[in-house]
């Protein structure tokens, strides 16, 4: 949707509440709207860092997807490539141009290449971070923006996610809050699109049977880094 006819949907709804509630309506939904109250927030996601980590990690692995911790961005390149081997996988990613992703020293393994962009058909692996894991449910949180491509978590049978533990929460609430956090002075906090992924792409609109890679990936590769910077 273009940002003109984005505006138009929007002008024309306000018409609509208008002549419904007043502008009183509009302008009291306008404010709480502004207030961000929050919602419920499940028990199970008010855990301490590693309590995070191991439900995160339980929920994900519920779900196909592999989770692997490691301690350092060094460690990155070698526990990528151990799993492509094991999963009989061309080791040729098309990474997103992520400052923190730039850092990883892919030149430790001599079996990968690495090219960075946005995801194509006949990319082998998609690497991406995420701006927020949630670990009630083991859910990747992606923020689409020009170093942050959709499509790299999409697109590719295979999407490798990066991401420092820092970026845990535990509840969907507090998600929605950190990625205020990251919006620019003055500026709106929503990206373009945010993408919520929780395993891989799955179905099971046939006979009841689960078909993984339908609408996506049909592998999941989660590395969670120990190191503070992210």
């Amino acid at each position: 949707m273009s940002r003109a006819s984005r505006q138009f949907m929007l002008a024309t709804i306000r018409r609509a509440c208008t002549q419904r509630r007043g502008e009183t309506g509009v302008r009291a939904a306008a404010a709480r709207l502004g207030r961000h109250e929050a919602g419920p927030v499940p028990a199970r996601g008010r855990l301490d860092r590693e309590g995070q980590i191991a439900l995160f990690t339980a929920e994900a692995t519920r779900v196909e997807a592999t989770v692997k911790r490691v301690a350092s961005l060094k460690d990155v390149p070698g526990a990528v490539a151990a799993y492509l081997a094991g999963q009989n996988i061309e080791a040729r990613l098309k990474m997103a141009p992520d400052p923190w992703l730039r850092n990883i020293p892919w030149s430790k393994s001599s079996v990968i290449s690495v090219t960075e962009g946005v995801g194509e058909r006949n990319d082998a692996v998609g690497v991406t971070t995420a701006a927020v894991m949630v670990a009630e449910t083991g859910t990747l949180v992606l923020a689409s923006g020009p170093e942050s491509p959709t499509s790299l978590a999409l697109v590719p049978p295979v999407h490798v996610a990066v991401v420092p533990v820092g970026r845990m929460v535990g509840s969907y609430e507090e998600a929605w809050a950190r990625l205020r956090e990251r919006a620019p002075a003055g500026g709106p906090f929503m990206p373009r699109a945010v993408n919520w992924i929780t395993g891989p792409s799955r179905t099971a609109d046939i006979e009841q049977t689960l078909l993984l890679g339908a609408h996506g990936p049909q592998r999941q590769l989660i590395i969670l880094v120990d190191e503070e910077k992210a």
